[in-house]
């Protein structure tokens, strides 16, 4: 998967961290765009505010993404990552963003109402599943793509 010498693994390190982010950041928005009409915002809101929901939530999930891979680098030790334990910081990092995730909806749609589900979205235990999915999705997408080109 990653062959680097420990010499260089802090350059390779901190690209492919960057990588990782970039990635997440696209396809969050994208996600993010895709999933408007599974929320009351997109028949209740004006443009403006649907636009800024979309910059929000998404700088809000690369923000999950960071911290969720940071805890997990910190968890299974960065010294010689990505070239060990890959797969065990990939795991731990998309973990950590389902349960953050899972949290965020139910606080934000049960206890402070500051969002709403429209009666498209499928939802699990009343937490919707398209938002679960884009944080075991994605994550887990991008972590494969990255080991794969790697491997070129």
């Amino acid at each position: 998967m990653f062959n680097q010498t420990t010499s260089h693994l802090a350059p390779a390190r901190r690209n492919l961290i960057l990588r990782y982010l970039a990635y997440v950041a696209a396809l969050n928005l994208v996600w993010e765009i895709l999933q408007l009409r599974l929320y009351t915002l997109w028949s209740e809101s004006s443009p403006y505010t649907i636009g800024f929901a979309v910059v929000h939530c998404t700088l809000g999930d690369v923000l999950i993404a960071a911290f969720a891979l940071a805890t997990a680098l910190v968890v299974f030790g960065i010294k010689r990552w990505p070239c060990e334990r890959y797969r065990s910081v990939a795991l731990m990092t998309g973990a950590i963003g389902v349960t953050y995730t899972v949290f965020s909806e139910w606080n934000n749609t049960v206890v402070t109402r500051t969002w709403a589900y429209s009666t498209l979205i499928p939802t699990f235990w009343g937490i919707g599943l398209s938002p679960i999915l884009q944080w075991l999705l994605i994550p887990t997408f991008v972590f494969w793509n990255l080991s794969k080109r790697s491997d070129s």
